[in-house]
């Protein structure tokens, strides 16, 4: 039967993190029923020593500032209720005023249940880098991608490519243009027999699994 990862309480040596346990004699704690303040406390799994951790009365509420093990250097805030943070009352609004920075490394913001909302008077979404392999945008979504707005307007050097598996429309209810120093258009009747001007190997390609 298996047994929960909370209930493996043994220390011994080669258990929970080999022989790498933690241990010292200046740990300190102050609390109450309500809350406690630690300084050097030992994590469970004896892995992990926090410098400092302040813990409430609900063992999922808590913020420990960790040292050493496999969380060296981790800052981490848990709690079961709402997360919020305000700043900015006296600043102006062309300031920077809150920031994130990840120095190494990714930065992910993950609703398991809920949404993601991003609400501002303007939001500007920049990758650059001076590689060609980065640099991206990427947006994936398992049902659909919406937008709304007065214009939209998209602009690129080299290509720019619309396709779908499906039905594609391009609808302008006031004025269509369309303005290609070549234009060509293709339509699958080419697979079985070649235009007098080509375009088959162009169907092939766009129909490749």
């Amino acid at each position: 039967m298996a047994t929960a990862g909370n209930t493996g309480n043994d220390r011994k040596p080669g258990q929970n993190g080999g022989n790498n346990l933690k241990s010292n004699y200046s740990a300190i704690t102050y609390g109450n029923n309500h809350g406690s303040l630690s300084f050097g406390k030992i994590h469970k799994r004896a892995d992990v020593t926090s410098d400092v951790m302040l813990q409430a009365s609900d063992g999922e509420h808590f913020m420990s500032m960790d040292k050493d093990g496999p969380r060296k250097g981790w800052t981490t805030f848990m709690g079961p209720g709402n997360f919020q943070v305000e700043c900015g009352s006296n600043r102006a609004e062309e300031d920077d005023t809150c920031m994130i920075n990840a120095k190494n490394g990714n930065i992910d913001i993950i609703a398991t249940n809920g949404k993601i909302r991003l609400q501002a008077n303007d939001i500007e979404l920049v990758a650059f880098h001076g590689e060609t392999t980065k640099g991206n945008i990427k947006m994936v979504a398992s049902e659909s991608i919406s937008g709304e707005a007065k214009k939209i307007l998209l602009s690129s050097k080299n290509n720019t490519k619309i396709m779908s598996s499906g039905i594609t429309e391009c609808i302008g209810n006031s004025c269509l243009k369309i303005y290609g120093s070549i234009i060509s258009g293709i339509s699958d009747a080419v697979a079985v027999k070649d235009s007098k001007v080509g375009g088959q190997r162009y169907q092939v390609q766009q129909n490749q699994a």
